[in-house]
């Protein structure tokens, strides 16, 4: 009796000791799915976050399309700056939306798109503000450039008027000038004719050459060799034109290469030629105290240099024009 009463406590005690286990074991599980429904709820929750955000993030992108969109004018330069600026909204969307989409795993991420999200009003709201600010500038440019128009049309008108104004003056400055280059040139002719006219001719254009003898004495020669001197005279025309004074004749002796005979230390020079505007060299000049009559006029010419053989011209200017001519032939 002794050893069925141990057996039975035995067995109790099993039968408790499994109980017991079994409570534990009921317990823990039940713990389990009470934590995992918390999860599981908490996990729902963010989803559930996540695709609110997702909606309120298309609606609100769209909604800042639609207000971009309808700030375009036929401005290309506001226009670009809008679509530059759907450029930005659309990389900022896209940055949020994979936010969102990794936040469903990741509370944080959830944290950072949703404040993304609230900035991304606050972008746009900036956005819009730029857009104002330039098309209020753009206005002020296009009254500006009306007002330059105006100003421009008025200058234009005030620039033709004064155009054909100075182009009737330049027309009467024109026939002055033209009036006054004919009168100019009639002077002129008058002139030429007067100093031509009044040029005193001479006739009897001669020349002698001489020897000088050791005694002194000069002795005529027709040797080139042997000359030391040439004597050219020449006698004035009458002439009623020219005012009675001094006038200058300008002799040139030319040698037959024709060079002309010239030492500046025996009076010597340059002259202008009017009949052809040229310079040319002269022997020697001759001052005469002319009274509109028959006069004679000769001067020496001693060069101490050998002269040349052959036929010397002789030619006799007045006030620059050619007035006589002579020649002397050496042997």
């Amino acid at each position: 009796m002794s050893g069925a009463k141990d057996s039975k406590s035995k067995f109790n005690a099993i039968i408790i000791a499994v109980i017991v286990g079994l409570l534990g074991i009921n317990a823990f599980l039940l713990f389990n799915k009470v934590q995992q429904d918390r999860v599981n709820s908490e996990l729902q929750q963010e989803v559930d976050e996540a695709g609110k955000l997702k909606l309120e993030l298309e609606k609100q992108y769209y909604q800042a399309l639609s207000e971009l969109e309808s700030m375009k004018t036929n401005n290309e330069e506001l226009n670009a700056l809008i679509d530059q600026q759907k450029q930005e909204l659309e990389e900022e969307k896209n940055k949020i939306s994979r936010m969102i989409g990794q936040g469903k795993k990741n509370r944080r991420e959830l944290d950072e798109a949703r404040d993304r999200l609230a900035s991304m009003r606050t972008q746009l709201d900036g956005y819009i503000t730029e857009v104002n600010d330039l098309k209020e500038q753009n206005q002020l440019l296009e009254a500006a450039n009306l007002q330059l128009t105006d100003d421009n049309r008025s200058l234009e008108g005030n620039l033709a008027e004064q155009r054909t104004a100075n182009e009737e003056l330049t027309t009467a400055k024109a026939a002055l000038v033209s009036e006054k280059e004919a009168l100019e040139s009639q002077n002129s002719q008058l002139g030429e004719k007067v100093t031509l006219a009044s040029v005193v001719k001479v006739d009897n254009v001669e020349a002698s050459s001489w020897k000088v003898k050791k005694s002194g004495k000069p002795t005529k020669t027709r040797s080139a060799s042997k000359t030391d001197r040439v004597k050219v005279c020449f006698t004035t025309t009458q002439n009623e034109v020219t005012t009675p004074g001094v006038e200058q004749f300008y002799v040139r002796l030319i040698n037959p290469l024709g060079e002309t005979l010239a030492l500046e230390n025996l009076g010597s020079g340059i002259m202008k030629n009017v009949g052809t505007a040229e310079d040319i060299r002269y022997t020697q000049v001759k001052e005469l105290d002319y009274n509109n009559d028959v006069m004679k006029g000769c001067f020496l010419w001693e060069p101490n240099v050998p002269f040349q053989k052959g036929k010397h011209l002789i030619e006799v200017y007045n006030k620059g024009y050619l007035a006589g001519t002579g020649e002397l032939l050496l042997k």
